[in-house]
């Protein structure tokens, strides 16, 4: 079995997320109009659980060809739309992530781009449904995939 919560409502769409007392309860809101804009809303969430995912699946795949990437920033995005039967659905997720290195300081970065993103449990799961558009570029801004 694997990582739970507990959520519950304080008012409105008000709710806090429990993770078991290891953690301080997280406060999540719908975004306004419709809630306060209190915490983060769900798509929010999503996307950047995916992206943390991937991010922390990068920082594995370097560690395991001892390689630094000088640090890494993501930015992550999803696209809402609405479906046939006029419900708001995530169509897709995009996350661009950024070492803070140029890629000719990382030598075996081929290596590590060619599998980081099998490692990602999260974003892994979340494209058999939605896709997920990943994109690497080095501290000097070059596009790596």
């Amino acid at each position: 079995m694997g990582p739970s919560i507990t959520i519950t409502q304080i008012e409105g769409y008000k709710f806090t997320v429990d993770f078991g007392g290891i953690l301080p309860q997280l406060l999540v809101d719908e975004a306004v109009p419709i809630g306060d804009g209190a915490g983060p809303f769900p798509e929010q969430l999503l996307v950047s659980a995916v992206a943390n995912c991937l991010c922390a699946s990068l920082v594995f795949a370097l560690g395991k060809y001892r390689q630094e990437a000088g640090g890494i920033r993501a930015e992550a995005q999803c696209e809402v739309t609405r479906n046939a039967e006029n419900r708001l659905r995530i169509t897709g997720i995009t996350v661009g992530i950024t070492l803070g290195a140029s890629a000719e300081a990382v030598p075996r970065i081929d290596r590590v781009l060619e599998q980081f993103q099998r490692f990602c449990t999260v974003s892994e799961s979340v494209a058999a449904g939605i896709p997920v558009t990943v994109s690497v570029r080095d501290g000097a801004g070059t596009l790596l995939t």
